[in-house]
């Protein structure tokens, strides 16, 4: 079923270019925790998001990657895997079918390959890395709880490979029309940590603090000011700014932040978007890392 939304402004003056969609992923969509989609025009140094939208479900995913282009997608979650992790498992090297042969053993066996794996891998190396997770300090995709990632890219990647989008380093679509849809693997927190150490989201209400709602108010001014460290600011209508502050979760200000950095992605889509010149085709980049932002991005929580 489609996904609701909470609608803004019309497209801003001088936007040209592609929409851009950041999604905030979660790796068991429901009414009461559904993926988050910001959807914005970027026009000059300003992105202007004129709605969230609420995904309850994998069908709207799926609807979702299907919307004709010309659109670029920032998604929150590991396209790919860790070589190490894919060698020693004898798992297929190449990105498609990878994702094809994990998508085959289904969520269970897919957990317990990893699991098995973990367990005999040394203490203190229990998990394997991607390249981009040294720059990104982020969570490797082997890790199946707090947070979940190995479940967002066993349940995310079959989705955008089925999609047939062009995704940068991984896949470049199986026609003409895909390059008009395109996925780039974001991470909000390396935005959100350039700004603030400081934790600004939870699921639990209980975590839910005034301390939190700060962090949040303090990354929503500095994004929607010319000190935005990607040099793109963030435009929205009161509306929509109520609802990134509001949002104790952070899903709606993570999408919003995946989106900006789409679209600093898109900027670069001539040096590979950001990235570098060589990246591993099993493991994908997160966009950002590694660059030189206004300030360095902090470590991931």
């Amino acid at each position: 079923m489609p996904g609701r939304s909470q609608r803004s402004a019309p497209r801003p003056r001088g936007a040209a270019g592609p929409l851009f969609l950041g999604v905030d992923f979660t790796s068991a969509p429901r009414r009461a925790k559904p993926i988050t989609v910001a959807r914005g025009r970027l026009a000059g140094d300003a992105l202007a998001i004129d709605a969230i939208e609420r995904l309850p479900d994998w069908a709207s995913f799926e609807q979702l990657l299907a919307r004709p282009g010309p659109w670029v997608g920032g998604l929150d979650f590991p396209f790919g895997l860790p070589r190490e992790l894919v060698r020693d498992l004898g798992w297929p090297r190449t990105w498609p079918a990878l994702v094809r042969h994990c998508a085959a053993l289904g969520r269970e066996r897919f957990r317990a390959a990893l699991d098995a794996y973990r367990m005999r891998r040394p203490a203190g190396a229990k998990y394997a890395h991607r390249a981009t997770d040294v720059p990104a300090r982020s969570s490797s995709p082997m890790k199946l709880v707090n947070p979940p990632v190995g479940l967002m890219f066993f349940e995310g990647a079959p989705r955008l490979l089925a999609a047939g989008l062009a995704i940068p380093t991984l896949a470049p679509g199986r026609r003409s029309a895909d390059a008009r849809r395109v996925a780039l693997e974001t991470y909000p927190g390396l935005l959100a940590r350039a700004i603030t150490r400081a934790p600004y989201k939870n699921d639990a209400p209980a975590m839910q603090t005034a301390e939190r709602a700060a962090a949040r108010r303090r990354i929503l001014a500095t994004i929607r000011s010319n000190a935005s460290p990607l040099g793109i600011r963030l435009e929205a209508s009161r509306t929509l700014l109520r609802a990134m502050r509001a949002d104790a979760t952070g899903d709606t200000l993570d999408a919003a932040l995946c989106a900006l950095l789409a679209a600093w992605g898109w900027r670069r889509r001539r040096a590979n978007y950001g990235m570098p010149h060589h990246v591993d085709p099993l493991e994908c980049w997160i966009i950002g890392a590694g660059a030189r932002w206004t300030r360095p991005p902090a470590a991931r929580s």
